[in-house]
């Protein structure tokens, strides 16, 4: 099987798991080629992971003007009609107004890069992460090319706007979508007539347990451990406040922030507001294997997050054997099981998640209970081995009926010449 992935910037310290996913895919004997709309700076080459995966990537920007007019004369040439057709779908799925007619001449444009060259590569598929911008160019660039598209429907973000990213259309012409979680199917099935729910396949996002040492677990913690963007979005604000609750009663607490993000310096701005300067340790972005080993070193993992879709950062921690407080938002209690593995709290409520996080740390037992209950679930549900073996098959299948009807369609034009 010959696949061709997309996102809009590949690969990145924030999305590892696409990459694992991407590695676990070649594992299951795919040929995975890999494309990125824009080029990936220099602060997300964190490991050598993403240095790997940077070197034989397909950056469809910047293209050269030569490129750019070569690769859309080709497509033009090669079929009119399909041209034309690509035309006619860019425009009926544009946003209007000025700024909507202009992204959609960039996403169309793009499309025409990324078709031309998964053409000459000979790719019969393309398979893109997230459903906005990504997912505009991928459904152009097949609707060029003639070749099928998927793609994987993450959340939450694509749900605040669905008709501006016209999810609807999207879901209608592609050969199958991928699902991180029920949350995000029926948030799918929404926009989708009911005849299309059947291609809306549920596929976890993963990692691979093998590679998390589980903590131990003995009498009073003090350890926080927070991994991710730094954006309003993350209620980090929240977890902040938290802390000078629980400060009152653990004077030696210490949070350990790992990320980076726009809203960093009015953070660490916050933590000097709060009297946390010694209790809150910002570090940055951090490789995987750096990131594994803070979650050795840490006995609560903690989200305080707004919209999330089903963090892999809370499968890393619950493989690690740590027990997460978290947000009951999207997902997240498809993965996190209340009071079983960690504590589901309201979103936004820094009582709740003062106490939850004061509970955890005064119990050496709760958390070693916690801890051994995640990492069975992620083991069972979430291991990336499995998922990877489930989008395969489901690719597999989808692919299948088309590759077959191509072949079909080969031999039958074979003896049709030579009846003549």
């Amino acid at each position: 099987m010959r696949i061709a992935y997309l996102t809009g910037e590949y690969p990145r310290a924030t999305d590892t798991f696409i990459q694992r996913e991407v590695a676990a895919l070649r594992q299951q004997g795919a040929e995975v080629h890999t494309f990125s709309v824009r080029p990936t700076g220099e602060e997300h080459m964190v490991g050598k992971e993403q240095k790997q995966e940077r070197s034989q990537t397909f950056y469809i920007l910047p293209p050269s003007p030569l490129k750019l007019a070569r690769a859309h004369f080709n497509l033009l040439i090669a079929s009119p009609k399909r041209y034309l057709q690509a035309l006619k779908l860019a425009y009926s799925t544009r946003l209007h107004g000025l700024r909507g007619n202009l992204y959609q001449l960039f996403y169309f444009l793009e499309a025409g890069i990324l078709a031309r060259e998964v053409n000459k590569r000979q790719i019969p598929h393309l398979h893109n992460h997230f459903g906005d911008s990504s997912c505009s160019v991928a459904m152009l660039a097949a609707e060029l090319g003639g070749f099928s598209y998927s793609f994987t429907l993450h959340g939450p973000y694509i749900f605040f706007q669905p008709y501006h990213w016209r999810l609807d259309e999207k879901i209608n012409r592609a050969l199958f979508v991928s699902c991180i979680s029920n949350y995000c199917r029926s948030q799918g099935m929404i926009f989708a007539p009911f005849t299309e729910w059947k291609k809306m396949q549920i596929v976890h996002c993963g990692i691979d347990p093998k590679l998390f040492k589980s903590v131990s677990h003995q009498g009073k913690g003090n350890r926080l451990l927070y991994v991710g963007r730094l954006s309003a979005a993350k209620g980090l604000p929240i977890l902040l406040e938290s802390l000078v609750y629980l400060k009152q009663r653990y004077r030696d607490v210490l949070l350990t922030v790992v990320g980076d993000g726009s809203d960093r310096a009015a953070l660490e701005q916050m933590t000097v507001d709060f009297g946390l300067t010694d209790n809150v340790k910002f570090v940055g972005y951090k490789s995987q294997s750096e990131v594994r080993e803070y979650f050795e070193q840490t006995d609560v993992f903690v989200l305080s997050s707004f919209a999330e879709g089903v963090p892999v950062v809370l499968m890393e921690a619950m493989a690690a054997g740590v027990p997460v407080v978290a947000p009951q938002i999207a997902g997240i209690s498809e993965l996190v099981e209340d009071n079983l593995s960690g504590y589901v709290i309201p979103a936004g409520d820094k009582t709740s998640l003062a106490q939850s996080i004061e509970k955890l740390l005064s119990d050496g037992e709760l958390r070693a209970k916690f801890g051994t209950a995640g990492r069975n679930k992620v083991e069972k549900e979430f291991n990336i081995n499995l998922e990877a073996q489930k989008l395969y098959q489901v690719m597999n299948k989808a692919l299948t009926p088309t590759e077959q009807l191509t072949v079909n369609s080969k031999q039958l034009s074979k003896v049709s010449g030579l009846s003549h």
